[in-house]
C-alpha cells in the first residue's frame, strides 16, 4: 500500500516497521513437554503483546510497537502447529531425546546437558538442542561410551 494513502510520515518511517520473519528451522520442531508449555506461554504474550500496541492511536507509534509482537506471533503461531510432542524417555540405558546425560571432556571437565527442542534449549541452564553438534555425538550412546566431538572425545558418564 502506498504511503499517500495513510497516516505515515514518510516511506522510510513505513518502512521501519516492516521486520523480517524470525527464522524456522528446517528441522522437526521436537519438543518435551515443558518445551510446548513454554511455546504456548510465548505465544500467549505474543498476543498480549500485540493486542495492547493494536490499541495505541497514533498509526505510527501503532506500527512501531506492534512490529516486534506481530513478528513473535507468526513465529510461535508456526512454531506450536508444528511441535511433535516427544515423551519423556523411559529407559535410561541409552542417550535420547529427553534424556540428561553427564559426560567428561579430554580437558577432566565433567558437564551436564538435557537435549531438548530447538526452541527450549538454553546451554547456561544445562539444556542443548537435538541438533547441536554436542547432542548428535551423544545420542544413541550408552554409559561409558566415547563419542567423538570434532577431534575431542567426550566419555558418558551417567544417563537419566
Amino acid at each position: 500500500m502506498s504511503v499517500a494513502f495513510t497516516k505515515e510520515e514518510s516511506a522510510e518511517t513505513a518502512s521501519e516497521t516492516l521486520l523480517p520473519d524470525r527464522p524456522i528451522s528446517p528441522e522437526p520442531n521436537l519438543v518435551t513437554e515443558a518445551g510446548l508449555k513454554a511455546l504456548h506461554d510465548q505465544l500467549d504474550a505474543a498476543r498480549m503483546a500485540y493486542n495492547t500496541a493494536s490499541a495505541i492511536e497514533d498509526v505510527n507509534d501503532r506500527r512501531r510497537e506492534a512490529a516486534s509482537p506481530l513478528r513473535d506471533l507468526r513465529y510461535f503461531t508456526q512454531r506450536v502447529r508444528t511441535a511433535q510432542l516427544i515423551p519423556a524417555p523411559v529407559q535410561t540405558d541409552t542417550v535420547a531425546f529427553g534424556s540428561t546425560v553427564t559426560f567428561s571432556r579430554d580437558d577432566g571437565r565433567i558437564q551436564k546437558y538435557r537435549i531438548v527442542g530447538e526452541d527450549e534449549a538454553d546451554p547456561k541452564s544445562g539444556s542443548i538442542s537435538y541438533v547441536s553438534p554436542l547432542a548428535r555425538a551423544l545420542m544413541g550412546k550408552t554409559a561409558g561410551d566415547i563419542a567423538n566431538l570434532g577431534d575431542k572425545e567426550i566419555e558418558i558418564i551417567e544417563i537419566s
